[in-house]
């Protein structure tokens, strides 16, 4: 008797860890068409896919848009107040006009941090494309003009010389500082609101009771690390770090991440997800971290990086440089030259053909191109993701 009862237990335990096995097979071979579900390889299925999702997820958001009936409503009888305000004639016309380009001017920045942030790493790197040289020229402005009471308009779509001196915004570092603010700010806001996705995604499987890839993924990591069955690599030392200095220290942990360039916090974002961190912990620290503290470390290196002083000596150090120094200065020279020149223009003069520039306009044509891209193909990885989980719960019912 008890050896049949042996003999049951071995079959009903092997037969588990074939299930187990099989189980785990079918998901690895899940995840590898996943992940060949890219444009370049099956542009008309990806294609297919992402035009389900997106129609899916439109539907989700109209959904979500009529649970929210009288949040809608004063929303839209705001918007309908604010625009008959601005085309009534009266002494408040130039109030609302001028609240109207600060508003469309915050939109840009933060429409410009969210693109940064979003996407799980594959967002468009919009400081170097557009906060970056924004301050650049914000700086090379003030210290050719000698003041930064830049006249409002042009300034900020183009920087004039001031006719009068404010000795209020004499050049200095503080000032500069302060001339960059809103749109630092609004961008650093945006790449906060860009983070949400991941923590929201991943509450959402911790509270449905299904567990994220990218969850699995540290789970496996930590076994690892605790059976020491192999050698970490240094991206998966790193991801551990971020998820326990988060899980351990909290908020602050929250803040000490956000506040540095750090290329994996959206792991953070997943983390406090899974483990059902408080939203306002995770976005208060997230905001302080992104729109405050990094973006005065990355405004100020900016514009210490542009400020005259260090320009000259770049210029005396590329002049002892043998053979190659004298063409980069002569380049670098002409840039700032041209620069200058835009900044002390008062009138439309004709302007020649700038290679850099038509350059750097197909750099940015190219990495807008590649975001659009990657976004076809995460949504496409999305519905492929969403068939697989029906599959199960059609198998399991």
């Amino acid at each position: 008797m008890d050896n049949q009862n042996t003999s049951h237990n071995n079959s009903s335990g092997d037969f588990v860890k074939s299930n187990k096995r099989h189980t785990k097979q079918m998901a690895l071979h899940e995840k590898r068409e996943r992940e060949s579900l890219v444009v370049w390889r099956k542009p008309f299925q990806t294609l297919d896919y992402f035009v389900r999702e997106l129609g899916m997820n439109a539907y989700s958001a109209y959904r979500s848009v009529l649970s929210h009936k009288l949040t809608v409503f004063v929303s839209l009888l705001c918007v309908v107040l604010f625009y008959g305000l601005s085309h009534v004639d009266g002494p408040h016309r130039i109030l609302m006009e001028y609240s109207q380009r600060k508003m469309w001017f915050c939109l840009y920045w933060v429409g410009l941090g969210v693109l940064s942030s979003i996407g799980l790493g594959t967002g468009l790197h919009t400081f170097v494309l557009y906060l970056g040289p924004h301050i650049a020229q914000v700086t090379l402005a003030a210290y050719e003009c000698g003041n930064l009471n830049f006249p409002e308009p042009p300034y900020p779509d183009e920087i004039l010389c001031p006719t009068v001196n404010d000795p209020r915004w004499v050049t200095s570092l503080l000032n500069i500082m302060r001339k960059v603010q809103l749109e630092a700010v609004m961008w650093g806001a945006g790449t906060a609101l860009g983070e949400l996705p991941p923590y929201f995604m991943a509450r959402a499987a911790r509270l449905s009771g299904k567990e994220d890839e990218d969850d699995e993924e540290l789970e496996e990591l930590k076994r690892i690390k605790k059976t020491k069955k192999g050698a970490l690599t240094l991206s998966d030392r790193a991801k551990l770090a971020v998820q326990q200095l988060v899980e351990r220290v909290g908020f602050f942990g929250i803040l000490a991440c956000a506040s540095v360039p750090n290329p994996l916090f959206d792991l953070a974002g997943i983390t406090c997800g899974h483990f059902l961190v408080p939203f306002w912990t995770f976005f208060g620290a997230v905001l302080i971290g992104k729109a405050v503290i990094k973006m005065t470390l990355q405004v100020f290196f900016v514009i210490v990086t542009f400020n005259d002083t260090l320009i000259k000596k770049i210029m005396v150090f590329l002049e002892s440089v043998p053979s190659v120094g004298i063409v980069f200065q002569r380049l670098l020279r002409e840039v700032l030259d041209k620069q200058k020149e835009r900044f002390n223009k008062k009138d439309q003069v004709e302007k020649s053909v700038n290679y850099i520039g038509k350059a750097f306009e197909v750099f940015v044509l190219s990495m807008i191109l590649y975001f659009v891209i990657s976004i076809v193909n995460s949504l496409a990885q999305s519905y492929h993701k969403r068939l697989c989980k029906r599959k199960e719960n059609d198998k399991s019912a």
